[in-house]
């Protein structure tokens, strides 16, 4: 089983709707997937159609022997869900001093092949979490002005864990999300990140698509709400991408 973590402290590039349309076309693909929702915030969950779900990933945390009680079935072939709930936010308190509980939640839930990890948009004890328990990390990066603000901090924050908890633990790829080609700043910001991270960036970008917006929305992922959209095409290159080099960890 590898997991990965879908990361990145900065909120609004895209990092849930990496997560969930990563997710589903890893399980397309003939693998068994589990989505781990971490953020507090729910839409992993609501963008898989849990909505208002009164247990999950909380109970998992304080109760790992029970975790498997806690997953739930998607309607996706292939890919199962540890949702949410609003007390997850609490959870970053009572974390604060426990950065293994995650890894006792996963450790508790054999048989999938990849498990997937939506982190919350922090570098707090949740993430910490996240950071033990991943074998990898994909860095979810909006095409934007600011795309390199902040991921100082969270390179440095995955190099002192590497050192104190997770001596495995690697950037699996720089996912560029939100590109509008249309722009001479996309493509400037393009150029900077390819030239700043090399070949840590996935040659598959994800574009500005109303489809990928509207698909959470009817709680599906993009390969089943809009598969002949740009979004869909672009996920399903990423997922080819990102198997190609979960193979070789």
């Amino acid at each position: 089983m590898k997991i990965l973590g879908i990361v990145n402290q900065k909120g609004g590039v895209g990092k849930t709707t990496t997560a969930i349309n990563l997710s589903a076309y890893l399980a397309a693909g003939g693998r068994r997937v589990l989505l781990v929702d971490m953020d507090a915030q729910g839409n992993a969950s609501s963008g898989l159609g849990q909505r208002g779900v009164e247990t999950g990933l909380y109970q998992a945390l304080n109760d790992p022997a029970s975790a498997a009680d806690y997953v739930v079935e998607t309607g996706q072939p292939g890919l199962w869900l540890l949702p949410a709930t609003p007390d997850l936010a609490g959870a970053g308190v009572e974390l604060a001093d426990q950065p293994d509980a995650l890894k006792a939640v996963l450790e508790a839930l054999p048989g999938y092949d990849l498990v997937v990890i939506d982190a919350p948009p922090s570098l707090g004890p949740l993430t910490i979490n996240v950071l033990r328990a991943a074998d990898a990390l994909i860095i979810p990066l909006q095409t934007e002005y600011y795309a390199l603000e902040g991921l100082a901090g969270l390179t440095d924050t995955v190099e002192r864990v590497r050192q104190a908890l997770n001596p495995g633990l690697r950037i699996l790829g720089v996912a560029l999300t939100m590109f509008d080609g249309r722009t001479n700043l996309a493509q400037e910001v393009e150029q900077n990140v390819r030239g700043h991270f090399g070949e840590l960036v996935f040659w598959s970008v994800i574009p500005r698509n109303v489809r990928l917006s509207e698909a959470p929305s009817y709680a599906k992922p993009i390969g089943a709400f809009a598969p002949l959209s740009a979004g869909a095409a672009a996920y399903k290159r990423l997922a080819e991408e990102v198997m190609q080099r979960v193979e070789k960890i």
